[in-house]
């Protein structure tokens, strides 16, 4: 068999890395013929959009409605008949005789060609086998004479399948990748470096078009990619915003790396499965090269991308869901100061209120440095006291309380008083509370229901306590925002008397690689203690993790951050006789 290396040719191509909301499947179908007039008035040959576009990624259940997907393929129809100077590929659900997770390809006033997901996540975040069925052949989009296969997110994620036949079978000289891809913490490394063996593998440039913006707990990062046939980094797309990348790609290279390299001979030889393909023209039109788009700048540091991820997804969920005004509970402890400085930046200073709410506990420099830091973020604070309110609550319960010691049913009043506060503001105003807990806290069930767990948002979910000390010294790289007084300090909830964690838990720094350890990497206790930990300690720390499920489960949602976020990834029965050894 002769080796099919392609025809070769230039194409410009049109990266609409976007932020659409899930549902509005009116407003998604505007935005896409909105960027696809900008992506014609710069000349592309072709114009790729997000797995998914015209829907949101992911729709979840409103895929069990039929109406659903119809309304979004007459949508699609509609945008290909007003087409003219470009050829689109764009994501939908498409419904015949089941559902796909399919890419529609749109030229000459019409669809041409579907594509549909073969690859279906099942795992963390993903559930698409719950709503599709698998496209079973490959598809490549002769685009005069330059050969483009097409294939969804997970299709790339796996060595061979329809990249390969399109590439292979199909002579495709650039694959788009159109994508849903959430964010987690080294996901663009990682991604890049994915990409990039698949390009090399191929001997083809490789195109990824991701989606961007927060959904619920999931954040997209954008990072769209452009790959020529060595696996080098041609273009790459702003993380954590939308951005337009155009970009000339010369398929000649491809060709000549096809010839000289004899991997590519003998891949012919590998089987592979069916590929369609189907012939589109190109608007014919003058035009000047355009430069190489920088890719000089390197992807966010950890720090500074992790809170990226936290500013997006808590602007996100904000904007799509029609909030217009946040209040948090300001202690002066570490959490709650960098869960304002988050609402802050991502939402205005002016669109959150801060309501200190101190005891008799409460330290003065904790009052002082909470008014510091909200003057410093230019938000306005509110102080309600709660001293009376909790001898009200004192004397209600004296009579069952009679003949019992003090203990943490008195410190969760207080917790709970503060949560009536702040729920009782967001009822008056419509403000959305946000809760200030972190990971290492609902791991451990350290945190009080219907007391700081109540609340709409909680920006620290994910985010492990050592982390959060991480991101306030971030935050404060430029200037001195949070207090430094607040990270230095001891944490304590200042419930009793001289409290501090460290009286009900261990130290953060060992907490935390417990927790990343059992939780995060589900290794076993023994495992555990092989790291170097004490089994006594592990064992407590592994009880309290599962002990605490029923509150999670009662938690609000919060920015995914890492690979197993509670809720998300980590889903656990609450009656669960197991138990770890």
């Amino acid at each position: 068999m002769t080796p099919d290396t392609g025809g070769g040719g230039t194409i410009r191509i049109a990266l609409c890395q976007c932020n659409l909301p899930v549902g509005d499947l009116d407003g998604n179908l505007d935005r896409i013929r909105a960027l696809v007039g900008r992506a014609v008035e710069q000349g592309a040959d072709l114009t790729v959009f997000p797995e998914l576009a015209v829907t949101g990624y992911p729709p979840e259940d409103l895929l069990l409605n039929p109406r659903f997907a119809e309304t979004a393929a007459a949508g699609v129809r509609e945008l290909a008949r007003s087409l003219t100077d470009t050829v689109v590929v764009v994501g939908l659900p498409a419904l015949g005789a089941d559902l796909h997770n399919a890419a529609a390809v749109l030229a000459d006033n019409a669809l041409v060609a579907t594509y549909r997901k073969h690859f279906l996540p099942n795992y963390a975040v993903f559930d698409e086998q719950r709503y599709f069925a698998s496209g079973d052949d490959a598809l490549v989009v002769d685009l005069d004479g330059v050969r483009v296969g097409v294939t969804i997110c997970e299709d790339l994620w796996y060595p061979g399948g329809p990249g390969q036949w399109a590439a292979v079978g199909g002579g495709a000289e650039l694959i788009v990748n159109l994508s849903g891809s959430p964010y987690h913490r080294g996901k663009g490394l990682e991604r890049e470096r994915m990409l990039a063996q698949r390009a090399a593998d191929y001997c083809c440039f490789v195109a990824f078009c991701n989606a961007v913006g927060g959904q619920d707990e999931l954040v997209f990062d954008g990072h769209s990619l452009v790959i020529d046939p060595t696996g080098e980094v041609v273009a790459r797309g702003a993380q954590f915003e939308e951005d337009l990348l155009v970009v000339d790609l010369d398929m000649v290279g491809a060709t000549r790396r096809r010839l000289h390299d004899p991997r590519w001979r003998q891949s012919m030889n590998i089987g592979h499965g069916q590929v369609r393909s189907v012939r589109v023209g190109r608007a014919s039109r003058p035009r000047v090269m355009l430069a190489p788009r920088a890719t000089s700048s390197s992807l966010l540091e950890p720090d500074a991308e992790v809170y990226r991820a936290l500013t997006l997804g808590t602007a996100d969920y904000f904007r799509k869901n029609g909030f217009q005004h946040a209040v948090l509970g300001l202690s002066g402890g570490i959490d709650s100061a960098l869960s304002l400085a988050v609402a802050a930046d991502a939402l205005g200073a002016d669109a959150v209120t801060a309501v200190s709410m101190p005891s008799r506990y409460t330290a003065d420099m904790n009052r002082e440095d909470g008014s510091t830091l909200a003057a410093n973020l230019g938000v306005e604070l509110i102080e309600l006291p709660i001293g009376d309110l909790a001898t009200t609550y004192d004397r209600a319960l004296e009579g069952p309380f009679a003949d019992t010691e003090p203990d943490v049913a008195e410190e969760n009043l207080q917790a709970r008083i503060r949560g009536n506060l702040l729920m009782a503001l967001s009822n008056k105003f419509g403000w959305l509370v946000l809760t200030t807990g972190n990971k290492s806290e609902m791991s451990v069930g350290y945190a009080t229901l219907y007391g700081d767990m109540a609340g709409g948002f909680a920006i620290l979910k994910d985010v492990l306590k050592t982390w959060v000390y991480r991101l306030a010294r971030w935050r404060n790289r430029d200037t001195e925002v949070i207090p430094v007084r607040i990270i230095q300090k001891p944490p304590t909830a200042e419930l009793r008397e001289n409290q501090l964690d460290t009286d009900s838990l261990p130290p953060y720094d060992i907490l935390d690689a417990i927790l990343e350890a059992y939780v995060e990497d589900d290794r076993s206790p023994e495992d555990i203690e092989h790291l170097g930990f004490d089994s006594t300690l592990v064992a407590r720390v592994v009880t309290l993790v599962d002990r605490a499920e029923y509150k999670r489960r009662q938690a609000p949602p919060g920015v995914r951050i890492s690979t197993r976020a509670f809720g998300r990834d980590r889903r656990l029965p609450i009656t669960n006789q197991y138990r770890a050894r």
